[in-house]
């Protein structure tokens, strides 16, 4: 999870401001953590406490109404309404926020049901429910042990993404697609081009497009993978509010999960 709220805030400052090469510094003053951390620790609030996984997004909503970016425009509106509905959303939101779901269970078969139930209170289309999915999957299956090789071959199996580019291939025509059809594969292939977690998350961010969660995504399969540096843990930790330090330190106690 933490993993994912690094790439949050690393890609940041380039969402609006595209960097096409990973020879970028990693934090600057301007690196914070965006609405892909605050729906992040919503859903692990969610997970740790139960109840109504709406009321606790649309808390999570009030309680940090203005993160470095915004929220997306249908996303803010359903964060206020009084009977919220799915939208049939099938952008990236729904991946951004599912890395915590990928540490919890003890099965791919459980990890998926899960997956699903977060997205489906916003992003019901059926490439919204399937980018929760695959994000969650990659995550489980790094950190069960599986190989690279491993996790491509059940993505592509069955998500049906294409996997078979690099992020060389991918980076001089990519540009902003807040989708999860043009976002969830090329960030599980700046994953599956990495050698170490820093790098994962340079190669996501040189991509381009929606960079801070593409790297978001990024950082929490290669977290589960590589583990996570502990100068990156470090300057995390500064950068969030104490709130999500706690439910993070929580988790690492209900779960053992590298955090």
């Amino acid at each position: 999870m933490t993993g994912a709220i690094a790439g949050d805030i690393i890609g940041s400052v380039y969402e609006f401001d595209n960097i096409k090469t990973t020879d970028f510094p990693l934090f600057t003053d301007e690196s914070d953590y965006t609405d892909d951390t605050i729906m992040t620790v919503a859903v692990a609030d969610w997970l740790l406490n139960g109840g109504d996984l709406v009321k606790v997004m649309q808390r999570y909503g009030r309680e940090y109404p203005y993160p470095t970016g915004g929220y997306g425009g249908r996303f803010s509106g359903w964060l206020c309404e009084k009977d919220p509905q799915p939208y049939n959303s099938w952008g990236n939101g729904s991946a951004m926020r599912v890395s915590v779901v990928g540490w919890m269970f003890d099965s791919l078969e459980k990890t998926l049901e899960v997956a699903k139930e977060t997205a489906v209170v916003t992003h019901n289309h059926p490439e919204g429910i399937k980018g929760a999915q695959a994000t969650a999957a990659a995550i489980y299956l790094a950190r069960t042990g599986k190989s690279k090789q491993g996790i491509k071959d059940y993505i592509e199996a069955t998500f049906f993404y294409d996997l078979d580019r690099t992020c060389d291939e991918i980076r001089p025509a990519y540009h902003f697609n807040e989708s999860c059809k043009g976002t969830v594969p090329e960030a599980i292939i700046a994953f599956l081009d990495s050698s170490d977690f820093e790098h994962a998350i340079r190669l996501a961010v040189s991509l381009g497009g929606d960079s801070d969660t593409l790297a978001c995504i990024t950082g929490g399969i290669a977290e589960a993978y590589y583990g996570m540096p502990v100068d990156i843990k470090r300057e995390i930790k500064k950068r969030i509010p104490e709130k999500f330090n706690e439910i993070i330190g929580r988790l690492i106690v209900a779960k053992e999960i590298s955090c």
